[in-house]
């Protein structure tokens, strides 16, 4: 039997080799076959979710309260020490530099990531701009998430904080941070399916062990996991969970 590693389309491609390196390393640890599988958008990773064409993914906090809630995933880990926070840019010539001077209807680039948009819709709720009150413009990738707002088709742009810090520098030149996040808590996290629940000691022995292998530094770091990786709870997975629950709500 094989089974389907599936990396989300928030893996940065820069980052996509280092994760078919720990998906061998996963391999080794199991003794069975694990194809990783790259998604280019959050559509197709929840059809084959839905399928039950995935048995190991990193996902957003988003996607984590859908595998778990709805399909059955068991949390294994995430980076330690490590929080997705999302953050709001406009133009780097635009008027803006507060929120009360957004206006009371705005346009909003973002990608099509579930998490950062419910975070950045939370951050501009001082404003008092509500669900009916974004128009939101749906982009590929950050990139073009930036590009909009450099160009004023957007007003302001939804982005993961990594991400932003990612631009290249002409980029991000374009831009200004209007709000950022400061959850702490909210990450991506390993999951496993329930068919890959018997190996689910291996899969955390493997991933524990990293963190005391000085020949894989530079492999967690490019996996945004630079002080290894902690065991997830369940407990700690629904914490999460309600909390954005709880946020949006």
């Amino acid at each position: 039997m094989s089974y389907r590693f599936a990396l989300s389309p928030d893996v940065h491609a820069r980052d996509l080799s280092n994760w078919f390196v720990l998906n061998t390393r996963l391999q080794r640890a199991l003794g069975t076959a694990i194809h990783p599988v790259v998604f280019d958008d959050f559509a197709d990773l929840h059809e084959a979710i839905a399928g039950g064409n995935v048995d190991i993914v990193y996902a957003n906090a988003a996607d984590t309260a859908l595998l778990l809630r709805r399909h059955g995933f068991s949390p294994l880990a995430r980076a330690r020490q490590v929080a997705d926070e999302a953050l709001v840019a406009v133009a780097a010539t635009s008027p803006i530099h507060a929120l009360e001077a957004l206006p009371s209807r705005i346009r909003a680039a973002a990608t099509d990531a579930p998490d950062v948009e419910r975070i950045c819709r939370i951050l501009l709720e001082p404003a008092d701009l509500g669900a009916a009150d974004i128009d939101v413009i749906a982009k590929r990738n950050y990139v073009l998430v930036a590009k909009s707002v450099a160009i004023g088709e957007s007003e302001v742009g939804f982005f993961l904080r990594q991400a932003f810090d990612e631009l290249s520098d002409l980029t991000r030149g374009m831009l200004r941070p209007l709000i950022s996040s400061q959850i702490y808590v909210v990450s991506h996290c390993l999951l496993a399916s329930e068919r890959l629940a018997g190996f689910v000691p291996q899969i955390l022995g493997a991933l524990e062990s990293m963190a005391d292998d000085p020949t894989v530094a530079d492999l967690l770091l490019g996996l945004g996991a630079p002080r290894g990786w902690e065991r997830l709870t369940l407990e700690d997975a629904e914490f999460m969970v309600d909390l954005m629950d709880t946020l949006e709500s």
